[in-house]
């Protein structure tokens, strides 16, 4: 009989314990199959995520911020009134409208644009920058909205300087990072650095340089505004026509393209143009 009821205790036992372990296992698996789920989750969470491009942080805080100079007229200077205004403010400011985004202008020296563009000071330059290869190689363009063209200009009546050529030797005031400043190198000038269209016409002025080869629209606004006290003229001009555009850093094609679309509606629609003529009196925006 203890037998009996011995062996009936260690298979009640058995029978128990085969039940905890199923039960185990089968908590364990509901447990495991959770976990997996959950960890699923999280890497479809995190593998559809994508870092906001500069477009999209654009778009999500509606402004778009611009570098320029403020000091370089007609294009982006102070009016009476200390506004900021000019070809290119205006230009960007369209922009802005037909990108539902507001315009946050930084003004800067613009021998220190390009570096707050690198440090992310600014989105975007509107400030009649040169496309050239050098700085293809290092930034990214809109399509050109400005086509110009460079002018030597000179102290009136200096019968040393006529030409271009004749820049050998002399001593031209330009900014150091300018299409212009190139210019005036590859013709053999001596460089005098200055920050800005106005310290160059100034330098010119009061005799402290011999010439200056500077933008042709920018040359004829400041002959317009000062009259006979201007003191200096052009002497000769290069046939070729400059194209300016909106620079930004590279990586950024999104933004680019946005404001591509921008320009080329109101190059389309005429918009480009009227503001064009506003500043001065023919359409710069076609070669």
């Amino acid at each position: 009989m203890k037998k009996t009821l011995g062996f009936i205790s260690i298979l009640i036992f058995v029978l128990l314990l085969s039940a905890c372990g199923s039960s185990e296992e089968s908590g364990s698996g509901e447990g495991s199959s959770e976990d997996a789920s959950s960890e699923g989750s999280t890497e479809e969470t995190s593998g559809g995520q994508q870092e906001q491009n500069l477009w999209q942080e654009v778009q999500e805080e509606g402004v778009l911020t611009v570098g320029t100079e403020g000091t370089y007229a007609p294009y982006t200077f102070h009016n009476e009134e200390d506004e900021l205004t000019g070809y290119d403010v205006e230009v960007a400011k369209e922009i802005g409208e037909r990108l539902g985004v507001e315009i946050d202008f930084q003004e800067t020296k613009w021998d220190s644009m390009f570096a707050g563009l690198n440090n992310e000071r600014f989105d975007m330059i509107a400030n009649q920058v040169g496309i050239k290869p050098n700085r293809e190689e290092k930034y990214a363009f809109s399509v050109p909205y400005t086509y110009t063209s460079a002018v030597l200009v000179t102290q009136e009546d200096n019968e040393e300087i006529q030409t271009f050529e004749d820049l050998e030797g002399a001593t031209a005031a330009q900014s150091l990072t300018s299409n212009y400043g190139d210019i005036a190198r590859e013709h053999g000038a001596e460089i005098e650095g200055v920050e800005g269209f106005n310290p160059s016409m100034e330098l010119l002025a009061t005799g402290r340089a011999d010439a200056t080869v500077n933008d042709r629209l920018s040359v004829l606004d400041f002959l317009n505004t000062r009259g006979d006290k201007a003191g200096v003229e052009i002497v000769d001009r290069q046939d070729d026509a400059s194209e300016s555009a909106m620079m930004f850093r590279q990586g950024n094609p999104e933004l680019v393209e946005a404001v591509n679309g921008a320009l080329k509606e109101m190059k389309e629609d005429g918009t480009l143009k009227e503001i064009s003529n506003e500043w001065f009196d023919e359409d710069v925006s076609v070669q």
